[in-house]
């Protein structure tokens, strides 16, 4: 009996080394040795600057950043405008992380315009009396010909976290009225939106064991979740429907914290972060059913927090290099800052080099991919025999920390990152800045 024990360790070990070891050593137990700041379009001390609320400070502690494009009858973009969802009092009421000392604050969504610098919060409108609000992921569907969009959003409220439904209308781009709140019991921790249609998206659920739980439950139950990565987590198609009531529908199972979600612009690949195993995970997208088919893995050099697609579906993956340091952030400990580093993920074409894909993936791996960041990807991260991984900017968290959502704008050059636990949003431009 007692050498079966043994044996049954020893290979649920061998699973765990073999499945979560090269995360718990890099992010847990190893320092990344970070520069204070980098940039690849150029010194980020000429192109980058933080851009905060000079007025409220409220423009703090943000998760998500994305585009909210205006469309005209062709579908051509006319307008793009940036939304994020932001919290001030993250640093008591987290859901995920913890604490959940006090909920009363509101957090924000905010507006701003990259053409004109213009940085508004945004009203909310017909919102319910004594419903908490804590934004974390969100999405919005493009306005086309001046017709309005809807935005959804997840919101970590004190009873349980629910999923929000608001208009949003370009001729007042500052308001938001609120549509109805989406309460389920599949609902058991939300935390990022990709839009399939005005009505419809994919759902990530991070953690089965949460902070929720009674106390002690719920913090050490939860961090052996974070830290130990079992595939307990998934994906979820919804579909609301006239009545306001829900179509569930999973649509990807067995996943280590799954954290954001992107669909790519032709709507026929998804992808997923997987913050405890830092990897994302592709998925093929059938759009007549939503159903998911596995593609790929792509392991990055930090625990992947959110991801987002481009105009051109390159993916910007934004995350946490040493998880013991963003903790100490989490917890307030005096000195402490988080690490941040975002990078982009680009499949490699198949004619690329003319070689075949093993010939690439052997100059690759000898020559060391990811080559002008001062911590390369390759020193952390293995090759990916499919995509190119190269770091936007990294930083040991004097410049910014706790990197959330990364975000490029094609049209102009411009780099957006999020901080979880930031006070303003970085933004980088592909020309020199006097800031």
């Amino acid at each position: 009996m007692f050498y079966r024990f043994v044996a049954v360790l020893t290979t649920l070990l061998a699973i765990y080394v073999y499945r979560s070891g090269r995360a718990v050593f890099y992010h847990v137990l190893t320092v990344p040795n970070l520069p204070e700041g980098y940039f690849a379009g150029g010194d980020y001390r000429d192109h980058c600057v933080v851009i905060k609320d000079e007025k409220d400070d409220r423009l703090n502690h943000c998760e998500h950043i994305i585009f909210w494009d205006h469309l005209d009858e062709e579908d051509h973009v006319i307008n793009r405008f940036i939304l994020l969802s932001c919290d001030p009092g993250r640093r008591e009421w987290n859901t995920v992380m913890g604490p959940m000392n006090d909920p009363d604050p509101f957090g924000d969504l905010w507006i701003y315009s990259s053409e004109t610098g213009s940085l508004s919060p945004v009203a909310l409108t017909n919102y319910p009396e004594g419903h908490d609000f804590h934004p974390i992921g969100i999405d919005v569907y493009p306005s086309k010909a001046g017709a309005p969009s809807n935005l959804f959003l997840v919101n970590q409220a004190r009873e349980n976290s629910t999923i929000e439904q608001f208009v949003l209308d370009p001729a007042q781009p500052t308001v938001a009225t609120h549509v109805r709140t989406l309460t389920s019991s599949y609902f058991v921790a939300p935390n990022s939106i990709a839009l399939t249609s005005p009505t419809s998206f994919y759902l990530t659920n991070e953690h089965l064991m949460t902070y929720r739980l009674p106390r002690p439950f719920g913090s050490i139950l939860s961090t052996i979740e974070t830290i130990g990565g079992p595939p307990l987590t998934w994906i979820a198609h919804i579909t609301v429907l006239p009545d306001g009531s829900i179509k569930h529908k999973f649509a990807a199972l067995g996943i280590a914290f799954a954290n954001g979600v992107a669909l790519s612009r032709d709507g026929l690949h998804l992808a997923v972060a997987s913050s405890s195993l830092a990897k994302v995970h592709f998925y093929r997208r059938d759009p007549s059913t939503n159903d998911l088919t596995p593609d790929r893995d792509v392991i990055v050099p930090f625990g992947a927090d959110n991801v987002m697609y481009g105009d051109d579906d390159t993916l910007l993956v934004a995350g946490h290099p040493h998880f013991p340091s963003f903790v100490a952030v989490v917890e307030n400990k005096p000195g402490a800052k988080a690490p941040s580093w975002a990078v982009s993920i680009r499949p490699i074409a198949a004619s690329e080099d003319g070689g075949s894909e093993g010939q690439k993936i052997s100059r690759s791996k000898k020559a060391g991919y990811d080559s002008r960041a001062p911590l390369s990807a390759s020193v952390i991260a293995p090759a990916s025999s499919t995509d190119e991984v190269e770091t936007i900017f990294q930083s040991d968290g004097s410049v910014y920390g706790a990197a959330s959502t990364g975000l490029i704008d094609s049209r102009t050059g411009i780099f957006y990152l999020t901080g979880l636990y930031e006070d303003g949003v970085l933004v980088c431009y592909p020309g020199p800045r006097n800031v």
